[in-house]
């Protein structure tokens, strides 16, 4: 297991290629399923006109905080040259066979059983009244701010994510309870999350609202230690495993 980090501040860290800077990184999208990250956004410098590409965390190589800067394995001209990412539209199935097909990395849903399982039909348009055409790939801007429905209702946001920075896996989401207690901030497992609907912009919880109101206090500018995960797994009656 890596480091546990905000994904707050890994934010805006540089990303450098064996022969220069790429640019700077603006959010990631991860799966609801396996609450993986699959791809790291990167907003590109004048090198690039300033265009988003799409990285892999799995060419990420290391992290040099002192500098603000993540090292990928790659070099500028293969980035250059990889299909561009639209921006404006959802990442569709179909980009991303182009983009693994270009790297010739294997793609997740061809050797994740879930995914094999449970295979996507995704049509090649859609409407701003449609399902998302991958309704399971989710950016990291879009869930910040949705609401956490517990049982019994609402009890906060989501504020930020929390990654290992080794397996690039959402490891807990930091929920901001200020609707009912200013400033407190907890912590929630994806493991106990039933459901992300993206229509009514909220993500559902199998715990109590009193559970996740009591929860142990999530202090942001501290690391996540193994001490409050074995602290926060009690308080839910959950059994943690590193």
């Amino acid at each position: 297991m890596g480091e546990l980090r905000k994904l707050s501040d890994l934010t805006g860290y540089n990303f450098q290629a064996s022969d220069g800077d790429i640019g700077r990184l603006e959010e990631v999208y991860f799966d609801d399923q396996r609450w993986q990250v699959r791809y790291l956004v990167v907003r590109t410098g004048s090198w690039l006109l300033g265009r988003q590409v799409l990285l892999l965390p799995a060419a990420v190589v290391g992290i040099d905080d002192k500098n603000h800067s993540i090292q990928v394995d790659l070099t500028q001209q293969q980035i250059k040259d990889a299909p561009p990412v639209d921006s404006e539209e959802p990442v569709s199935r179909y980009y991303q066979q182009q983009y693994h097909s270009y790297y010739d990395w294997e793609p997740y849903w061809t050797t994740d059983p879930l995914f094999q399982a449970n295979p996507l039909i995704l049509p090649l348009n859609q409407s701003e009244t449609t399902e998302p055409e991958n309704p399971h790939l989710r950016t990291s801007d879009e869930v910040s701010g949705y609401n956490l429905e517990a049982e019994g209702g609402s009890v906060g946001h989501v504020e930020d994510l929390i990654l290992d920075d080794q397996t690039w896996t959402v490891r807990f989401l930091e929920i901001d309870t200020r609707n009912w207690l200013p400033g407190r901030h907890v912590l929630i497992s994806p493991a106990w999350v039933e459901k992300i609907d993206w229509s009514k912009q909220r993500v559902q919880v199998k715990l109590s609202h009193q559970l996740v109101k009591s929860a142990p206090e999530y202090d942001s500018s501290q690391l996540v230690s193994r001490e409050y995960q074995l602290a926060l797994y009690k308080h839910y009656g959950k059994v943690f495993t590193d």
